[in-house]
């Protein structure tokens, strides 16, 4: 199924771009211009058509800063297939600053690191609120760690710490998304093929990576869910339950191929209209 010859031509492929893109987005960030988040876009995007990653989009993307994405995590693939949707940065727990290469291209899109431990809670909080409140967006992985594809993990409360109604005198927009790696080369992925794709538990990431880049094109659905409610926000336990929720039945939704339904639309105006999810490709 994985061909080596294709695996060294994305690989190839995925460095040049990369280590031609490492300087202008370097001073694109030390300069704060605005190419610091169009560079990342560019990248992701071309990363994603370089390892065959085909994406379905659903819903409505939230667009008025600041907004908190909340996303179920499979791989480190979910970060190219967001990056590629979303100019915003990520969370991640400390230890990907120092991963070789990767944790450079963290650092220049400019992620804020977090570390699992209470004593920290305070600092890592205000300094996501701080990010938030400068109108920047951030896309967070509230399971706090990876799984198998199959399910969502439960999300954790602690991690929507910063998530307030109002920051920096701005209402805070969560929204929770969900990413499900559905097909390959059209067919659609069992359970026992989707570890393909997710990275979980002890796995080698060099040994995954090769194996990945060799594989076909492969479907992956990332639908936007309606945003949390305003009163959810006064309660991080009420705010991880309500987004674990929605992205728990996107990823089911996906999965199982159930068509698309027709849901209230977020902010509906007086006739309080519905809003179609719809289905396109991302470019």
């Amino acid at each position: 199924m994985a061909s080596p010859l294709r695996a060294l031509v994305r690989i190839l492929a995925y460095l040049s771009l990369t280590f031609a893109l490492v300087l202008p987005q370097a001073i694109a960030v030390a300069l704060e211009s605005p190419f610091r988040q169009r560079i990342p876009l560019f990248y992701h995007r071309t990363c994603r058509r370089i390892f065959g990653l085909r994406v379905e989009l659903r819903g409505t993307m939230a667009r008025t800063p600041p907004v908190l994405f909340a996303s179920n995590h499979t791989s480190y693939l979910d970060i190219m297939v967001l990056a590629s949707l979303i100019p915003g940065s990520f969370v991640a727990k400390s230890e990907v600053a120092s991963w070789p290469l990767f944790g450079l291209l963290a650092k220049l899109q400019r992620t804020v690191f977090v570390v699992r431990d209470r004593r920290h809670a305070m600092a890592q909080r205000d300094e996501m609120s701080v990010r938030l409140a400068a109108g920047d967006d951030l896309i967070l992985f509230p399971e706090g760690t990876s799984n198998d594809g199959n399910r969502v993990l439960p999300f954790k409360s602690a991690l929507f710490a910063a998530a307030q109604p109002e920051v920096g005198g701005r209402a805070l927009t969560v929204q929770p998304v969900s990413v499900a790696y559905t097909a390959l080369d059209g067919m659609p992925l069992g359970r026992f093929l989707r570890p393909f794709y997710a990275w979980y538990g002890d796995m080698d990431m060099a040994s995954h990576i090769w194996r990945v880049a060799g594989l076909g094109n492969a479907t992956v659905v990332v639908e936007f869910h309606p945003p949390a409610p305003p009163e959810t926000l006064r309660s991080r336990k009420a705010l991880a339950e309500y987004c674990q929720r929605a992205v728990a039945a996107g990823v089911a939704r996906a999965l199982s191929g159930r068509p698309l339904e027709v849901v209230p639309a977020d902010g509906a105006g007086a006739e309080g209209e519905a809003e179609i999810r719809t289905l396109a490709v991302a470019p």
